[in-house]
């Protein structure tokens, strides 16, 4: 029985995971996805790059300190160690999953393609190096 129970809840954290790198394909890339990078409802410069910045620290710091050997030997101590990596997998995707959701779009255009077979091509190669 905990065999199955651990497998299951692997196989939910690498479905998690699954939706968060597709999800993320879209919202890098502004189609497809209900929420990208560029939607959402406009506020200040600041208060933007503010959410914005604390989003990715957290995203960063949690998934940089699971990481460590250090915090894994601590880790394995409260949960049993052959969950940890489907643990790290999880909170690494749900982290990711809120920074899609509460992201701040910042209107600024750094660059934008006017001819549409150049933004073909640009397309293409953005979906090649995600594959």
């Amino acid at each position: 029985m905990t065999k199955s129970i651990t497998f299951l809840y692997g196989l939910f954290a690498y479905l998690v995971f699954l939706v968060a790198f597709l999800y993320a394909i879209g919202f890098v890339g502004n189609f497809v996805v209900p929420k990208s990078i560029d939607s959402g409802t406009e506020t200040t410069f600041t208060e933007s790059l503010l959410v914005n910045v604390l989003l990715l620290s957290l995203f960063a710091l949690q998934h940089s300190i699971m990481a460590r050997p250090a915090f894994k030997k601590w880790w394995t101590k409260l949960i049993n160690p052959v969950i940890e990596r489907s643990t790290y997998v999880l909170l690494s995707s749900l982290a990711l999953l809120l920074m899609y959701w509460q992201w701040q779009p910042m209107r600024s255009v750094i660059w934008k393609i006017e001819n549409e077979t150049v933004t073909m091509i640009i397309n293409g190669i953005y979906l090649l190096g995600w594959v």
